[in-house]
């Protein structure tokens, strides 16, 4: 396994011995994809955290452990947080995080291996993106259509088209939905990310249509029985809703296309990450192996 660690995806800015943490990446390389004659795909991992927390060295062991069992190069990018006690000067609201994050992907697609390698590490067009909590919230608003809420998340087409599938783990999708569940989240991280609002619903990303080159795209959504800081129900709705959006697009049927497995984790919110099963999951809908679709 080679590691390269603290790589930027943006332009170096001020002196060149400072870091820019939040806008770095770490890249899992394993050492049968660099004895391939064909670039393997690349996965790409955007941790959870709240929007206000962890970082891209929290998921080491699992970005080696999907690596090593895809034959994959695994990316985990840093973004933006917002602080955990906002001042009028510090506040970061959403899509704040989701513009890095989307950075970081139009970087990857782009990328020449430049300088830690001589050429590509991965086929650029091939990009599998796995978000977890508010990670899956953050590339469900990038790769479905928010351009009425969030313009400024739009990713290029050539990006579109070289995502063939999104892995969505204890997502949050309804912010209205979660916080009927869980009231006390609205003063925990909600109104700190996403500003005081009587209503999230315009940031549900269950109301958003297909992108325009994006219809190709799987999509696998997972869900814990033992998670209880996510319930189940955001799950289903954007599942229920996945699959009504490629219905429409497909005439009559999304089977090819959404997935969905909460019979496999028992484990907690954060757990699946340290387990083998998840790596199996995500291996198996990469490799081709899809869950249940119904």
């Amino acid at each position: 396994m080679e590691l390269f660690l603290d790589l930027l995806y943006v332009p170096q800015t001020g002196k060149s011995d400072s870091r820019d943490r939040p806008h770095e990446f770490d890249l899992y390389v394993p050492h049968v994809s660099l004895d391939k004659e064909h670039k393997p795909a690349l996965i790409c991992f955007i941790h959870g955290g709240a929007w206000r927390s962890e970082d891209k060295a929290d998921h080491s062991t699992l970005a080696q452990s999907l690596a090593t069992f895809t034959g994959c190069p695994v990316a985990v990018p840093n973004y933006r947080l917002t602080p955990r006690e906002p001042t009028a000067d510090s506040a970061l609201l959403h899509p704040a995080h989701a513009e890095d994050i989307l950075r970081f992907l139009t970087f990857a697609h782009e990328w020449d291996g430049s300088p830690i390698s001589a050429g590509p590490l991965y086929d650029p067009e091939l990009i599998f993106l796995m978000g977890h909590s508010c990670g899956a919230h953050m590339l469900a608003s990038i790769i479905l259509d928010s351009a009425p809420v969030t313009p400024s998340l739009a990713p290029r087409p050539a990006l579109l088209r070289a995502v063939q599938g999104v892995i969505l783990s204890e997502g949050i999708y309804d912010i209205d939905l979660l916080l009927a569940s869980f009231p006390d989240y609205r003063t925990w991280f909600i109104a700190s990310a996403f500003g005081e609002h009587h209503s999230y619903a315009a940031y549900a990303t269950t109301k958003f249509p297909v992108r325009k080159d994006g219809g190709h795209i799987r999509w696998l959504v997972v869900h814990s029985k033992g998670d209880t800081l996510v319930d189940q129900r955001q799950s289903e709705v954007m599942y229920e809703h996945l699959q009504r959006i490629h219905e429409k697009q497909d005439g009559g049927s999304s089977n090819r296309r959404v997935f969905k497995d909460w019979e496999a984790l028992n484990e907690e919110h954060n757990d699946i990450l340290r387990g083998d099963i998840f790596v199996r999951v995500v291996g198996d809908f990469v490799s081709g192996k899809q869950g249940s679709s119904v």
